[in-house]
């Protein structure tokens, strides 16, 4: 038996859907003794995702069920395993590194940790975003959508948060990730925003900022106007927060823009078209493309390689050249029903057995 216990939780983590991977320079092990004692990392490496209680994880591991909850209860108020209501009571289990654990660490992300996660971006974050299905999935800024276009509820950022019984925001942990790199990008770091479907959620969480549904629609449209592009989990149902992302900071994103793997995320199920006899070429809407989709010929050009759907250029150009459209049926991605259908796709994707970790 490996005796490192950050080295079981490593394995263990990756053996997840969302993966871990390894790099040459053990930049992950670094990162997971940042965060967790040695007795933590060996406690999490013995959790499963699906919630258990403290009485049936000690009766499975050998220990006593004290003890063990009074660790389980600290570690999951720093954000290092996931906590839940189950049918016995209060229960716990693993977290995904990206998207969990690290997204957790918003409050307490310091400078040493930022330099450490960066590393690792660098070496090991491709293998994470090149697997599909993708992490995230885009959904357009609303007043992009050409008229009369019919749109599905999990395709409005809008319906998405009406749908909602509890809302919530938090810093941006990839720009506050940035800045502490000493590499600010400019964009506000307030409009992360936190969904649930059990009523006050938020209202004592020492990281979310409780929300009212009119103020959780204020910052979704003072992101849009800042320019950040709407994404969610790669999912129909069951959706709990929506990034404000941008390229120069978010990481998923940077995976497109730094690491050149186009897809990421997964796109939004419309595409940026132009009107031909609209467009003057006057370039306002080139500043508002992060992706390298429009290209000025004899008037604006879009790539369907490069576009993601996110609408973020069309309120920009004065003309009201720009617009979306659905995508052609063969073009459009269908995301997973939900994270249960998300993690059986993306398990079979890394042939990865499931059953291991549930």
């Amino acid at each position: 038996m490996n005796n490192n216990p950050y080295e079981r939780l490593a394995h263990r983590l990756d053996e997840l859907p969302n993966g871990f991977p390894s790099t040459p320079d053990g930049i992950e092990l670094k990162l997971l003794a940042h965060l967790y004692t040695p007795e933590e990392a060996d406690l999490a490496a013995r959790l499963r995702l699906t919630l258990e209680t403290p009485a049936q994880i000690a009766a499975r591991v050998g220990a006593d069920p004290q003890a063990l909850r009074s660790m389980l209860k600290s570690m999951a108020r720093r954000g290092l395993i996931a906590a839940g209501r189950v049918e016995e009571g209060l229960g716990y289990g693993l977290m995904p590194f990206v998207v969990g654990i690290y997204e957790m660490q918003v409050a307490s992300l310091d400078a040493e940790m930022a330099r450490l996660f960066e590393d690792y971006y660098q070496q090991a974050f491709g293998q994470i975003l090149a697997i599909q299905p993708s992490v995230h999935r885009v959904i357009p800024v609303e007043e992009s959508l050409k008229t009369g276009i019919e749109i599905q509820p999990y395709e409005s950022a809008a319906e998405i948060v009406r749908s909602a019984k509890a809302w919530g925001v938090l810093e941006c942990i990839c720009r506050k990730q940035k800045a502490l790199l000493g590499e600010p990008c400019g964009h506000p770091l307030d409009v992360c925003m936190a969904l649930s479907q059990q009523p006050g959620a938020f209202d004592q969480s020492q990281v979310v900022h409780a929300l009212s549904e009119a103020e959780a629609l204020e910052t979704l449209a003072r992101a849009a106007k800042a320019g950040l592009v709407h994404s969610v989990s790669n999912s129909l149902h069951g959706l709990s927060y929506i990034c404000n992302c941008c390229t120069c900071s978010c990481g998923v994103l940077r995976g497109i823009a730094e690491l050149g793997v186009l897809n990421a995320v997964a796109r939004s199920a419309f595409i940026n078209t132009v009107d031909e006899d609209r467009c003057n070429g006057c370039e306002s809407c080139l500043e508002g493309c992060q992706f390298n989709a429009l290209h000025l010929e004899l008037v604006m050009t879009v790539d369907a390689l490069h576009c993601v759907g996110c609408g973020v250029c069309v309120p920009l150009c004065p003309e009201e050249a720009l617009s979306l459209v659905r995508r052609d049926d063969s073009a459009a991605e269908q995301p997973p029903a939900d994270m249960d259908e998300w993690r059986k796709q993306r398990a079979a994707a890394r042939h990865i057995d499931l059953s291991k970790v549930l």
